[in-house]
């Protein structure tokens, strides 16, 4: 008997070190561009919630949309201690000496969303040509022709171009046939809505308020550029595209000011962020992650292993899916919303 009990003590005292050695307690930097942004508060929670769960630690910074500030974000990220880091580049250029820094000290580097083209950083986002193309596809489906006006993302981010590329190859026959006219196209510095509602104002004024259709890439600059259709009384008349299902973007897709909103859930983001950044932290290389495929289809045609998550479009007709999916609740997506007018809002 004694000896049964001795072979399970060390039988114990062997589970119990082997289980030391799995749980690294790593340490993942996340350093974000600009939280003061809606969705980054899901993506954070997603990210938290799948370190904890792995009994990793979370830190973070804010850039406050400062590439400067950012890049020095990032060393101090190094310096306290992370095993790896989430990077959601406000300007992939200006922050690279920080990302070289990092990786030649043998921490993994995962750019989040936009991509960081170096091929020793690891990429995920969505598959954003195809958010663009999304977004064309339901703005043309309501207007198939007409003076069509282009809010773009910002010029430093990577995405503003994938996006406006898939919303052209939608566009390319409408545009060359003449049934589609671009009337105004412009970046958003910062992705900000002011940004974009001051773009659009100068649009309306330049073509005496005669614009058919928006096509803007994401819900923040949608907010601005339906900020600047409602001062002329043409919000709701004129169909306005966007991206990343915020809260209130879901409301006026539900209010009819908003045509779409390509969903891209955030929490699944995140999470595949806080794993594959942890994963390649405790000594996985990028070809093991799973899903992994190789991109080249940055400005530099740098190769890039990647992951890719798949949108949806999120319309009138579909708004029952991120309500089902608990991504927003029915009286928050309904607000306003008139009775009877919309399916989901029953």
């Amino acid at each position: 008997m004694k000896s049964i009990l001795k072979l399970m003590a060390g039988a114990a005292i062997i589970a119990s070190m082997h289980s030391a050695a799995v749980a690294k307690d790593l340490v993942v930097g996340v350093s974000w561009s600009n939280f003061q942004e809606e969705r980054w508060k899901t993506d954070e929670a997603a990210i938290k919630a799948a370190l904890e769960a792995s009994g990793d630690k979370y830190i973070s910074a804010d850039a406050q949309s400062s590439a400067a500030k950012q890049l020095t974000d990032i060393e101090s990220l190094i310096a306290q201690g992370a095993n790896a880091l989430i990077v959601l580049a406000q300007d992939s250029d200006a922050i690279a000496p920080a990302i070289e820094k990092a990786t030649a000290e043998g921490i993994p580097v995962v750019g989040y969303d936009r991509l960081i083209e170096n091929p020793a950083a690891f990429y995920i986002t969505f598959d954003n040509k195809e958010v663009g193309r999304m977004q064309a596809r339901e703005v043309f489906k309501a207007k198939p022709e007409g003076n069509f006006v282009f809010i773009k993302g910002s010029s430093s981010d990577p995405n503003a171009d994938f996006l406006f590329a898939g919303q052209m190859e939608v566009l390319k026959e409408a545009v060359d046939g003449g049934k589609v006219k671009n009337v105004g196209e412009a970046y958003t510095d910062g992705w900000k809505p002011e940004n974009a509602q001051k773009n659009m104002e100068q649009f309306l004024t330049a073509n005496d308020n005669k614009v058919d259709a928006v096509v803007a890439s994401n819900d923040g600059t949608a907010g601005g550029a339906i900020a600047a259709l409602s001062a002329q009384g043409l919000a709701g008349s004129v169909p306005v595209s966007g991206q990343d299902g915020d809260h209130a973007a879901l409301n006026r897709v539900a209010l009819g000011t908003q045509t779409v909103s390509v969903w891209k859930d955030a929490r699944e983001l995140g999470k595949k962020a806080a794993e594959i950044a942890a994963t390649l932290a405790g000594g996985k290389t990028m070809d093991e992650i799973e899903g992994v495929q190789t991109f080249n289809g940055g400005p530099k045609g740098v190769a890039m292993k990647s992951v890719f998550l798949a949108p949806m479009a999120i319309t009138k007709d579909n708004l029952n899916v991120v309500i089902d999916a608990g991504w927003i609740s029915k009286d928050a997506a309904c607000q306003g919303v008139a009775a009877g007018s919309v399916a989901a809002c029953k």
